[in-house]
């Protein structure tokens, strides 16, 4: 695939995934490092970089990461191509780093799954009650 596609790919991903996250109940954007994170009650519960900040890996791809406490959903974010576990000891605590664009990479709906399941992890219990609810109300109601 042509590097412009993959590029253009790769940010038409960030961005659904982005506006999904935007979605959620007291969620809201933040540029600390001048990268992109979205927060619920202070807490950032996606980053998505655009790729110089992975460490060691120089001009890496646009990036995703997600706090995913299920083994499952970790064990199968971690199985995408080029995940790792997140640098500076968030690995530890369940953050994966996924890169967008490669081939093979999580499409926005799976990342989309995550970045809602890293949100359930650090949003307020009221909150996360509040997106039930939501998801649950009959349409129009």
């Amino acid at each position: 695939m042509d590097e412009r596609v993959r590029e253009r790919k790769a940010a038409a991903v960030r961005e659904r995934v982005r506006e999904f996250a935007l979605e959620l109940p007291g969620a809201y954007e933040d540029f600390p490092w001048n990268e992109c994170v979205i927060k619920v009650n202070r807490k950032i519960f996606v980053f998505l970089f655009l790729g110089h900040l992975v460490a060691g890996q120089g001009d890496s791809p646009p990036t995703v990461t997600v706090k995913l406490a299920h083994p499952e959903a970790h064990a199968h974010a971690l199985s995408a191509p080029g995940a790792v576990p997140t640098g500076y000891g968030l690995g530890r605590a369940g953050w994966v780093t996924v890169p967008l664009g490669e081939p093979g990479a999580p499409d926005a709906g799976l990342l989309c799954d995550w970045v809602e399941e890293s949100y359930r992890t650090v949003a307020p219990k009221r909150l996360v009650a509040r997106l039930d609810a939501e998801r649950t109300a009959p349409p129009g109601a």
